[in-house]
């Protein structure tokens, strides 16, 4: 019975610590991560999962759905993306969270030949519900 009743108090705190949130700029940040796993790994789901469904991408030059259609177009040719993500820093702005990190995109031979290269990113966030979303990128070449 002891057994039983320790049991049982472990399971509720265990619980309880479950239902922590995590805080939104480590929210933010898992969900870039995310995205880029699921870029490298040719997930088109995967990759645009933290972004809304108006998502613009460097003053309209890419959507949401634009996206995930690249994504499925290198996996489908079998070709591989290669992405190496700097530091991400991410400062509240208002209601809203900016996160700026830098990132290296590299492939195999014939995939993004003229796209290949280091970028500076910004992503505006947004909550919905008891989720940051991504509504707005933009990205320029380091030097």
């Amino acid at each position: 019975m002891w057994k039983t009743g320790t049991l049982l108090v472990f399971l509720a705190l265990a619980g309880v610590t479950g239902c922590r949130h995590a805080p939104d700029e480590e929210q933010v940040r898992a969900a870039i991560t995310a995205a880029s796993e699921g870029a490298e790994a040719g997930k088109a789901g995967d990759t645009v999962a933290a972004l809304t469904d108006d998502f613009d991408g460097n003053a309209g030059q890419l959507d949401r759905t634009s996206l995930a259609n690249l994504v499925r177009v290198y996996a489908l040719r079998g070709q591989k993306v290669h992405v190496l993500m700097g530091p991400t820093e991410v400062e509240k702005r208002g209601e809203r969270l900016v996160a700026t990190f830098t990132v290296t995109l590299t492939a195999g031979v014939g995939v993004l030949p003229d796209n290949a290269g280091a970028y500076v990113v910004e992503t505006g966030w947004r909550k919905e519900g008891r989720e940051w979303r991504c509504f707005t990128a933009s990205w320029k070449r380091a030097l």
